[in-house]
């Protein structure tokens, strides 16, 4: 009887590009720069993105634009990669304030890896070459530096699974 074995790297491909963007923009300015440049048409999800936070025990949300390309069958999606939750902590040293909650803010990142990116560009199956996406974005007087990410490198790359 022969043994058939099904190998899991044969599965797994990689059609989709990411690239970061340092802009101080933000989102909704910096999706109407993009499809101005781009010539693509970027809208707001209502749902973005959100994770649970474990270690802060809240829900940190990511705002997320979107354009699904149907005649060439690729889609394009900005991420914001910081935001700010609110953190609650509680005192626990014996003094005059012990017990209270004091409120403050916590910065959160869509890509931990990756905290000085602002905004991640993931552009899936487009022909689009990577450097004419990525002149396109530094032609942009408003982003400082965009340049491609190397997902291999990413430990965080199932937050890309959306």
């Amino acid at each position: 009887m022969a043994i058939h074995k099904l190998m899991i790297d044969d599965f797994v491909s990689v059609d989709y590009t990411l690239i970061a963007i340092h802009s101080s923009l933000e989102d909704y300015r910096l999706a109407y720069f993009i499809n101005r440049e781009l010539e693509i048409r970027l809208q707001k999800c209502p749902k973005g993105i959100s994770f649970k936070q474990k270690e802060h025990e809240s829900t940190a949300y990511f705002s997320r634009y979107i354009f699904e390309d149907d005649d060439n069958d690729a889609a394009w999606n900005l991420i914001q990669n910081k935001n700010s939750i609110v953190s609650t902590q509680t005192t626990t040293i014996s003094s005059l304030f012990s017990g209270e909650e004091h409120a403050g803010f916590t910065s959160v990142y869509f890509l931990p890896e990756l905290k000085t990116v602002d905004y991640i560009l993931k552009v899936e199956n487009t022909e689009t070459e990577d450097d004419d996406v990525i002149n396109g974005l530094l032609a942009i007087k408003h982003i400082a530096i965009a340049y491609k990410i190397d997902h291999y490198k990413l430990k965080s790359k199932n937050n890309l699974i959306f």
